[in-house]
């Protein structure tokens, strides 16, 4: 595993986290995530939730070398048996998937361990208490991915870091165009799949959003 440093120094997540979209074919899947690290992706998560057992493997170690020549960090979705056949850098659990102690059991007190809490404070408490590294809310927007997600407000992300230290991920219809709301709420990173990996171009897409995170830490300094 990459060793993902803690701390104010670096957040383990943060920016813009991809999300993999849905694909049978690997050879497009790890040269598109490339080129989303390329334009400033800072983590990459897989997720393909129609997949077989075989081309999960497969497409997990391909994109697992890809981020680790990057030195970027590589999560698999729901999956902590998965995360850790492949050597991934940690997983994200979903609220019918194992625990944050059993998935920290299983990989290790270095493993990047993300929840998703949908609308639900009471549930980030609850996975922050439990050793979470990051917890994640939304769907924020209309998503084409999971169009009959939980809606969240914007709101929901203030709250948490006001009250945890630990980063908070927006996920769900997030664009460049929509992002910034997000990120000025206090999202310390966005996760994105359709506006980044259905671009024509990937690292413009990419780009786009990465920045406006320094364009918000530029509007907080003035």
């Amino acid at each position: 595993m990459l060793e993902i440093p803690r701390g104010p120094a670096r957040a383990p997540i943060s920016g813009l986290y991809a999300l993999t979209p849905d694909t049978s074919d690997t050879e497009l899947l790890t040269a598109r995530v490339a080129a989303a690290i390329a334009g400033g992706a800072s983590a990459v998560q897989y997720r393909n939730k129609f997949a077989s057992p075989e081309l999960k493997l497969l497409q997990e170690r391909a994109l697992r070398v890809i981020c680790r020549d990057r030195a970027t960090p590589f999560l698999v979705n729901d999956d902590a048996d998965l995360a850790l056949a492949v050597d991934a850098d940690g997983v994200h659990l979903g609220k019918d998937d194992a625990s944050v102690a059993a998935a920290r059991a299983l990989l290790g007190r270095s493993a990047v361990v993300g929840v998703s809490c949908y609308d639900q404070l009471e549930r980030a408490a609850a996975a922050v208490d439990a050793g979470a590294d990051y917890i994640a809310f939304g769907s924020f927007f209309s998503s084409a991915v999971k169009p009959a997600a939980t809606r969240a407000q914007a709101c929901l992300l203030t709250a948490a870091k006001s009250r945890w230290p630990l980063p908070v991920v927006a996920i769900g219809g997030i664009t460049a165009a929509n992002a910034a709301t997000l990120i000025d709420a206090g999202a310390d990173a966005v996760a994105v799949i359709s506006a980044v990996f259905d671009a024509c171009d990937v690292e413009s897409a990419a780009r786009a959003i990465s920045r406006l995170f320094d364009e918000s830490a530029l509007r907080r300094r003035r």
